[in-house]
């Protein structure tokens, strides 16, 4: 009994193993392609233009029409399409004799009550406009709720800002109201707590309730690394938790979210990181900084370049990179620099390419470009 419990783990650890795996976008001789966290090419590149997998499907270009691959590189949608978006939910948008439509991943086209503007599917749901007001569509093509709202944000840990007129709300994919449309101002929604603007106050939402911030004239979304937020007061910045409190008072000039413990920060034209008890941890001394990664490492700027420290300070790669977020993270409130998963996109010259923990480039290869990795389970 016991064998065949071991082999059940190990066959369903394999079975996780394969569909878990992450590719990335990458360019080189002008040609787009494929690899994978060994830097080993999957797909090989080929394609005139790509874009990241969105699950387990690209969409590539092929002459001058658009397709979809899947992680082996076969055709799952032939090349037939002026665009095609990122394929989620079981669909994914395409441009055809000027006609957007939802399909599959068969090419069977979803009936929907969509007559304007056309917008993907996240989680399950997707935008649907008429006569200037938002409502939800669902992926039966029915609407979930009505055209009732003049704005609807990006849907963020399963809630999505709502506006009518100059009121903020927020609702569920069910189009229930979570949060009532009476703020003027309001963040993105967290469990720990959402930012919000009543009248002329700043506060955060915690269990239905508002707690005013003293004093606060702006205040940013919290994130799941820590209790803590930041918030401004009189051009300074300092940390308050969901209770609204000043946990440290607002005397930074600016400063980012606190990670792994830290938070990076400066006074002046330096930066430094401190503890949650504002306490300084790593001497003022950067040229500019980021949060740190699950690693344990650090993007700090040094002069015109970036290299990356650990948690007490010491530079374990040199300052000899550039670092963006890149692929679809750029406009995300949760961009990745530095690290993710144990690997960093880094520019070095006029090439980019992955770094690992110890400073090597994965597979030793540098590209033209490169794009974050993507989880192509997911």
């Amino acid at each position: 009994m016991k064998t065949k419990h071991l082999f059940l783990l190990v066959f369903l650890q394999t079975i996780f193993s394969i569909n878990a795996q992450e590719l990335a976008l990458v360019r080189d001789n002008d040609l787009f392609g494929y690899i994978n966290t060994s830097g080993e090419y999957v797909i090989k590149p080929q394609f005139q233009k790509a874009s990241s997998f969105s699950g387990k499907y690209a969409a590539v270009l092929q002459g001058d029409k658009w397709g979809l691959i899947d992680t082996s590189g076969e055709w799952v949608l032939q090349p037939e399409y002026d665009k095609v978006k990122d394929f989620n939910s079981g669909f994914v948008l395409v441009l055809k004799n000027d006609q957007w439509n939802y399909i599959d991943a068969s090419g069977e086209i979803l009936k929907t009550p969509v007559h304007e503007k056309y917008y993907d599917f996240d989680g399950g749901v997707a935008f649907y406009r008429s006569n200037k007001k938002y409502g939800l569509l669902g992926t039966d093509g029915k609407l979930i709720l009505e055209p009732t709202y003049d704005v609807i944000k990006p849907f963020s840990n399963g809630y999505a800002r709502v506006r009518n007129g100059d009121n903020w709300g927020m609702i569920n994919k069910k189009g229930d109201v979570f949060i009532p449309l009476e703020y003027l101002e309001i963040g993105d929604y967290n469990s720990k707590g959402v930012g919000a603007r009543k009248g002329d106050s700043f506060g955060v939402i915690t269990n239905n309730e508002f707690n005013i911030i003293s004093g606060a004239d702006k205040i940013w979304d919290f994130t799941d690394d820590s209790d803590l937020t930041y918030a401004r007061s009189n051009k300074k910045v300092g940390f308050v938790n969901n209770k609204g409190e000043w946990i440290i008072q607002p005397t930074f000039k600016k400063v980012r979210a606190f990670k792994n413990g830290l938070a990076p920060i400066t006074n002046d034209k330096l930066w430094g990181y401190i503890n949650e008890k504002g306490e300084k941890v790593i001497d003022f001394i950067y040229r500019d900084a980021e949060t740190f990664s699950e690693s344990g490492l650090a993007p700090v700027k040094e002069k015109k370049l970036w290299g990356f420290i650990d948690k007490s300070g010491k530079t374990v790669i040199a300052a000899e990179y550039v670092i963006t977020a890149g692929g679809l993270s750029i406009f995300s409130k949760n961009s990745i620099k530095g690290f993710h998963n144990g690997l960093a996109r880094v520019k070095k010259g006029k090439e980019w390419g992955f770094l690992d923990t110890n400073g090597n480039p994965l597979g030793g290869k540098w590209y033209q470009n490169v794009e974050l990795f993507v989880n192509t389970a997911l």
